[in-house]
C-alpha cells in the first residue's frame, strides 16, 4: 500500500517546484504558448506561496504538489501537478477523491481550471466526477470545471 501525505511547501522547494511544474505540465504550456525558461521562472516566482501550496509525499519521497482555496463559495482547486514518474499510480484520483467528498460533506462542490490541451487531466477529472461548464481566457484555452449539478 502506497502512503501519500501532504506536507506544508517551504521557501527550500522553491527550485523543486519550478521542475516539478516544467516536468509535469510543461509540453502542455509549450503547445499554448511555447517554453520560455526565463518567463515560466518569472511567473512561478509571482505565484510561489509556501504559505498555501503543500507538497506531495508518496511512500515519504516529494512526488507532485498541490493548492486549494477553501473559499465560502466552496473548494477551489488552483492547482495540482504529479510528476511523471509517479503519473498513473492513483495519487492525483485520492487526493481529488477527498477534496470532492470533503466539499459534498458542508454541501459544497469542488470546481477547477484545467488547460484545454491537457485531455489526461479533463479525462481523470470526468472520471472523478467533474464536467466542464465553460471555457475562458484567451481562446478559450482554460476549461471550469465543478462537481455541482446541472441547474
Amino acid at each position: 500500500m502506497t502512503s501519500i501525505g501532504l506536507r506544508p511547501a517551504t521557501p527550500a522547494d522553491d527550485e523543486y517546484l519550478f521542475q516539478l511544474h516544467k516536468a509535469a505540465l510543461g509540453d502542455y504550456v509549450a503547445q499554448i504558448w511555447g517554453w520560455d525558461e526565463e518567463v515560466q521562472r518569472a511567473f512561478h516566482e509571482r505565484l510561489f506561496d509556501p504559505g498555501r501550496w503543500q507538497i506531495i509525499t508518496v511512500d515519504g519521497a516529494d512526488a507532485g504538489m498541490i493548492d486549494v482555496d477553501h473559499g465560502p463559495a466552496g473548494p477551489y482547486l488552483g492547482r495540482i501537478e504529479i510528476h511523471p514518474d509517479h503519473q498513473g499510480r492513483g495519487i492525483g484520483s485520492r487526493l481529488i477523491r477527498e477534496l470532492v467528498e470533503q466539499a459534498r460533506g458542508h454541501g459544497q462542490d469542488l470546481t477547477l481550471d484545467v488547460l484545454a490541451v491537457n485531455h489526461r487531466a479533463q479525462a481523470l477529472y470526468r472520471r472523478l466526477g467533474l464536467r466542464e461548464v465553460a471555457r475562458h481566457g484567451e481562446n478559450g484555452i482554460k476549461v471550469r470545471m465543478t462537481t455541482a449539478p446541472l441547474r
